[in-house]
């Protein structure tokens, strides 16, 4: 396997089936952050490893796939613990995004997405807290799925915000993930609602489209036009009256209080070296007042019980991954930092109210891919993703 993508810290390691199943003759990679038997995962981080203990078993999401036939072969590259949208480390490198060697991967699924999207692995493993595979697998042209939370197990998986925390997928080929996918959906399948009948309703937020520089919108906007009328009905939404920085701040505010409650006491006690960005968001975590929780948890929930409402059943909401394609690598200042809060502006609806989402490399501006996602209310992972097997086929984009 070549190592020219840099996609792994370690491609050496291979884990053989455990049985056969629907998976058999696939291989996959994992994100440094999930227990493997006899394995010490980094989290991105040197000191991290070296105060860690060898796993004793297996990741709940890695058994399942190797209980149906893959094999594993190696770890990928992830932003220091997570906590970060970019894929740019430090410690082990940027990963190659395999659409421009000149921009980031996204993170902090950074090597898994790049693994998938070089076709190092069929399918990769990754996590999605705040993005971290919704946005990586837009900047690198690979699908993404992040599940309703809590319906995949995240045993064995080093946390980040667990309230936010969610293990999904990456992969270049639909056939492959909408596989994978299934075979998730098996292990889940007492949460998961029905997936026999079609969505009736398309949801579009234009605060989001209109915010997009005008290429990336005339890119998207015709894709997502086309989504919408494959459903009889399609209607504009406003997700917050004072605008979506509101919900990024309480995506922000909520994940920092965990992130701090769990990663503090190591951080203080071990000062482990982290990049300047890394470390200036933890230093922001460590600041952050519990006090302001309820007023984040009162904006969480009137969220989630709004996005219940317009999707109900029946509907799915349709939009844009990523602000843009990925931006250029060794990015620095200002306009790096309102990318990112941009970018959580659109990541933190799915986060915030817990709703599974998948991106589709089915955009694109000059040539760069642009992911274009697909929301739809808890549990209904299943249903979104024969959905998205119909819509694409009717569009030929599959």
């Amino acid at each position: 396997m070549t190592t020219a993508w840099n996609a792994y810290i370690n491609e050496t390691i291979t884990v053989k089936p455990l049985k056969s199943g629907p998976l058999d003759g696939l291989t996959f990679s994992v994100k440094d952050v999930f227990d493997i038997e006899n394995y010490t995962s980094s989290a991105g981080n040197p000191d991290w490893l070296k105060t860690h203990q060898k796993a004793k078993k297996h990741a709940a999401i890695i058994e399942t796939i190797l209980q149906n036939g893959a094999t594993l072969k190696g770890t990928t590259i992830t932003d220091e613990l997570m906590y970060s949208l970019n894929g740019e480390n430090l410690h082990y490198g940027t990963p190659v995004n395999p659409a421009d060697s000149k921009r980031i991967p996204g993170g902090s699924s950074s090597g898994s997405a790049v693994a998938a999207g070089a076709g190092l692995a069929d399918f990769t493993v990754g996590t999605d807290t705040g993005g971290s595979i919704r946005i990586p697998g837009s900047y690198c042209g690979v699908y993404g799925y992040r599940p309703t939370h809590g319906l995949i197990s995240t045993d064995g998986l080093i946390p980040l915000a667990p309230t936010f925390d969610t293990a999904g997928i990456l992969s270049k080929r639909f056939d492959v993930f909408e596989k994978v996918c299934q075979v998730l959906f098996e292990e889940a399948d007492d949460f998961l609602q029905d997936g026999d009948e079609d969505f009736e309703k398309a949801l579009l937020v234009p605060d989001i489209t209109s915010q997009l520089e005008s290429q990336t919108q005339l890119a998207v906007k015709d894709i997502i036009d086309q989504m919408a009328k494959t459903v009889p009905d399609q209607s504009e939404t406003v997700l917050h009256p004072n605008g979506l920085s509101h919900l990024r701040e309480a995506f922000r505010h909520l994940q920092g209080l965990e992130i701090w409650e769990i990663h503090g006491e190591w951080i203080k006690q071990e000062k482990p070296e982290f990049g300047e960005d890394i470390a200036s968001r933890f230093d922001w975590a460590s600041t952050l007042d519990k006090e302001i929780r309820e007023k984040y948890n009162n904006v969480r929930k009137r969220l989630r019980q709004q996005m219940q409402a317009l999707l109900g059943k029946n509907g799915v909401l349709i939009m844009p991954t990523a602000p843009g394609p990925a931006p250029l690598r060794n990015a620095v200042g200002e306009a790096l930092n309102q990318t990112r809060m941009q970018t959580l502006e659109m990541t933190c609806i799915a986060g915030l109210a817990g709703l599974p989402q998948i991106t589709l490399p089915w955009a694109e501006v000059d040539g760069l891919p642009i992911g274009i996602s697909v929301i739809a209310a808890p549990d209904q992972d299943r249903k979104l993703l024969k959905w998205i097997r119909k819509t694409g086929d009717q569009l030929n984009m599959l």
